[in-house]
């Protein structure tokens, strides 16, 4: 199992020239290509975010976050389902001991899903009977487990928290009693298979239910970060990776490529040389301000404490603002590679289509800056809902 930053992204990196050999397949078949996945199971980048007891890595955020980075410089969509599957690993921090094991132990452990309340799990006797319809799970054709965000019943009332809020649960099915909906006809990202799908009548054990703000069960201080606001930051590596690969495939063309109706190469060509230098500052601005809200946030769980509610609120701003300035970054190198970019065959007009998808993503869009401002004006973790994930100290 891979055990510092420099292994991991060296792993990812080495898969490049695999990932990119089955570029076209990815997109034709919309889903990776199962050498792909082979290879992902094998260097044990799924598995980052599992608990060590589970046989994972329990690695550093940065960690998982420059992986994705790595890996969606080669392949949009092979980043994008790595950051879904790896950031589920999350969740067995949260899990009970026997279900943690059940679900991440095996070697090819995989989990996918939604998280958002669209079941409905009705409590019986040792757990719950559970009938729902999730849409958007990013490889959910490789997983061996699934989890659905659900709403709690007891009858036929939904059951209440003590503010009166309705409860609610993460809960995990195996993969046979799983149906796959082929609902993923997109124009990008296309690979990332995030298929709907539903389960009816699926008993659930109540040991394979859990809370985003329940506490930790396992030691490793990655389980005293909350689940979103890294995740986020990981997102994010999807879009700063696409907009490098956009950005170097830029690079390397206006090194042959004239400029309009003229003898001038691009890269000779003044305005070029202006959007290719504001390209550059956008998209490393970006992976600093992640970098630097990642690492604070580590060195505060290593530490043994929770993250506070600014520092929760600063790493969803990191991620949305670096998606944001990473969409910028793709939009100026395929206006600056002219008629060249728009054509099938360039890698800039496929790293255009996936980052405007992934950009699509409800938790990189910019109503996110919203929980940020409420934070610098100093409004607590219950402000519109903004909280719900929240684990943390003041």
């Amino acid at each position: 199992m891979m055990t510092t930053l420099e292994t991991a992204v060296e792993a990812a990196r080495s898969l490049a020239p695999l990932i990119r050999e089955h570029a076209e397949a990815t997109e034709s078949e919309r889903r990776l290509p199962e050498p792909v996945v082979r290879a992902l199971i094998e260097t044990g980048i799924f598995k980052l975010w599992v608990p060590s007891a589970f046989g994972g890595a329990a690695a550093d955020p940065t960690t998982l976050y420059r992986v994705v980075e790595e890996l969606a410089q080669a392949d949009g969509s092979t980043g994008w389902v790595t950051t879904l599957i790896g950031s589920y690993g999350l969740l067995g921090g949260l899990l009970a001991e026997e279900a943690g094991h059940e679900i991440y132990a095996a070697p090819d452990a995989a989990v996918a899903g939604t998280l958002a309340r669209l079941g409905i799990a009705r409590v019986v006797d040792g757990g719950y009977r559970v009938s729902g319809h999730w849409p958007y799970a990013s490889g959910i054709s490789h997983a061996t487990w699934v989890l659905g965000g659900c709403q709690i019943f007891e009858g036929d009332r939904p059951r209440l928290l003590p503010d009166g809020t309705p409860d609610g649960r993460i809960l995990f099915f195996p993969r046979a009693d799983v149906e796959i909906i082929d609902t993923w006809h997109t124009t990008g990202l296309r690979g990332t298979g995030s298929n709907d799908y539903r389960v009816q009548d699926v008993i659930v054990p109540a040991r394979r239910a859990c809370r985003l703000i329940d506490e930790p069960t396992q030691p490793d201080p990655l389980y005293l970060l909350p689940y979103v606001p890294p995740t986020v930051c990981v997102m994010a590596g999807v879009a700063l990776g696409i907009a490098r690969r956009a950005l170097d495939e830029l690079e390397a063309l206006a090194t042959v490529k004239p400029f309009s109706r003229s003898e001038t190469m691009l890269r000779e060509y003044s305005p070029s040389q202006v959007q290719i230098g504001e390209a550059e500052g956008l998209l490393r601005a970006g992976q600093a301000f992640v970098s630097q809200e990642l690492a604070t946030a580590w060195d505060t769980v290593s530490r043994g404490e929770p993250i506070s509610w600014k520092q929760h609120s600063l790493l969803r701003l990191a991620g949305v603002q670096a998606a944001s300035q990473a969409l910028q970054v793709v939009d100026l190198a395929s206006r600056t590679g002219g008629a060249t970019s728009i054509r099938v065959t360039s890698p800039i007009e496929r790293c255009l289509r996936d980052i405007r998808t992934a950009a699509q993503h409800n938790t990189l869009t910019p109503n996110n800056y919203e929980q940020s401002g409420q934070a610098f004006l100093g409004l607590g973790p219950a402000s519109n809902g903004w909280g719900r994930d929240y684990r943390g100290g003041t």
